[in-house]
């Protein structure tokens, strides 16, 4: 009866410790939805995720589309645009899509994330984080 126990309260020291860890690899920590700009059609969701190297990776879902554009990046910003964000270029215009974020890009400061046209400097897409 004493290993039974010993070995509940294992148990309840790991699962407590598990509680009380930060973000683990592959736990969200922000989605949306986008939606079109500047007369563009752009839809699907978007996640930010840890990426278990203390980073972060930016994943837009499978059913994410923008209907075409020159030059699309990918953005943050809160209430408007940070054009210092721009850390990626779209990998296609359909689909799944991963992209890690740079160090340099807190993703918690922001709320929103943008496919930008660097070209002509004008939002194709934007989704609100929550």
């Amino acid at each position: 009866m004493l290993k039974f126990f010993k070995v509940i309260a294992a148990v309840v020291v790991a699962v407590s410790a598990i509680a009380i860890t930060p973000a683990q690899a592959g736990e969200s920590v922000s989605h949306g939805t986008f939606s079109g700009r500047s007369d563009h059609i752009t839809t699907g969701g978007v996640e930010i995720v840890k990426d278990g190297h203390g980073g972060y990776k930016v994943i837009l879902a499978s059913d994410f589309s923008l209907d075409g554009a020159p030059d699309p990046k990918l953005a943050f910003g809160h209430n408007g645009v940070d054009k210092s964000t721009i850390f990626a270029p779209l990998k296609s215009k359909t689909g799944h899509q991963e992209y890690k974020l740079p160090a340099s890009i807190d993703p918690s400061k922001f709320n929103e994330i943008y496919v930008w046209c660097e070209k002509f400097s004008v939002p194709l897409g934007v989704a609100s984080l929550k």
